[in-house]
């Protein structure tokens, strides 16, 4: 499968993997998963992966989005060349983050 990374964005929750694995894969619509590791492909060119490990302060948990539809440019420009993705995906992942921490009784923060 050929893909290209299109924006990444990683926080911390301030809770252990545990409490904050359980949270996440409940979250997020997997299409594939392994340990501590889910993606979500859809539609014709989105692919999403979540990563958590430890952390010092509790739990990282990163998210990917690939473009995984070739050509690339085809997708940039049916996408509006990504314009403001990379921003509305850092605020999405921002609220799903701070839910998690509020369910999982910490905070979190984007690093």
């Amino acid at each position: 499968m050929s893909r290209r990374l299109v924006t990444a964005v990683a926080g911390v929750v301030t809770a252990p993997v545990e409490r904050v694995w359980p949270l996440l894969r409940r979250q997020v619509p997997a299409t594939e998963g392994g340990e501590h590791f889910l993606a979500h492909q859809g539609g014709w060119w989105y692919r999403g992966e979540w990563t958590v490990t430890a952390h010092p302060e509790g739990t990282r948990v990163d998210h990917r989005v690939y473009c995984v539809a070739g050509p690339f440019w085809a997708v940039a420009l049916a996408n509006r060349l990504f314009i403001g993705f990379g921003a509305r995906t850092r605020r999405a992942f921002g609220d799903r983050l701070a839910a998690i921490a509020h369910q999982s009784g910490g905070s979190a923060r984007l690093t």
